[in-house]
């Protein structure tokens, strides 16, 4: 019973370094890219819309994003979205399709976005602590109603461990990388 839930615990830890992959994939780095956008949310049909779902978007050059937008009637609610993001874009609008240049990053946001990634491996890094605590919690009452022996839960805690070492491990690796990619000029 203990190896299924083992294996469960490493799936909930690789989740949240795939949250993390795709936090970084929102972050500008001077580039182009459609991660860029995918995380912001419309308001469309009385509900909140992830932009990929009211759109396409596509990268015709690489300091350059467009998103044809398929319903005309939200084009306004598309180029608000863009513009009230924290990624500071300007989108110009022409009929359905929406242009969005890629301004060179100063020095300043550089500095700026790298903070936010740092926040976002911080959150990635509590968030597999805690699937590390859920699991020393479940060996410590498997142990209390007998389930398992005082020597396996400690045997399970120590794998439990080297995960939680290991994906914290990752996504210091992550964070170094994305924050080398964002200070590159």
């Amino acid at each position: 019973m203990a190896d299924a839930d083992l294996t469960d615990i490493e799936r909930r830890m690789d989740g949240a370094i795939e949250a993390l992959n795709r936090e970084f994939a929102g972050l500008r780095t001077g580039r182009a890219s459609t991660a860029l956008l995918e995380p912001i949310a419309v308001d469309a049909y009385d509900s909140q819309m992830p932009m990929n779902q009211v759109g396409t978007i596509s990268v015709p050059e690489p300091r350059l994003l467009t998103v044809q937008v398929w319903d005309q009637s939200l084009v306004k609610a598309v180029e608000k979205a863009i513009m009230e993001s924290s990624l500071g874009l300007n989108p110009q609008t022409e009929g359905n399709l929406i242009r969005i240049p890629i301004p060179d990053l100063s020095e300043e946001r550089r500095i700026e976005l790298t903070k936010v990634a740092g926040q976002y491996a911080e959150q990635a890094r509590i968030a597999v602590r805690n699937v590390r605590r859920d699991g020393m919690d479940m060996l410590k009452k498997m142990e209390k109603a007998g389930e398992m022996s005082q020597d396996d839960q400690h045997l399970y805690a120590d794998e439990i461990q080297e995960l939680t070492d290991a994906h914290v491990k990752s996504i210091d690796t992550a964070l170094e990388a994305k924050e080398q990619e964002i200070m590159q000029v």
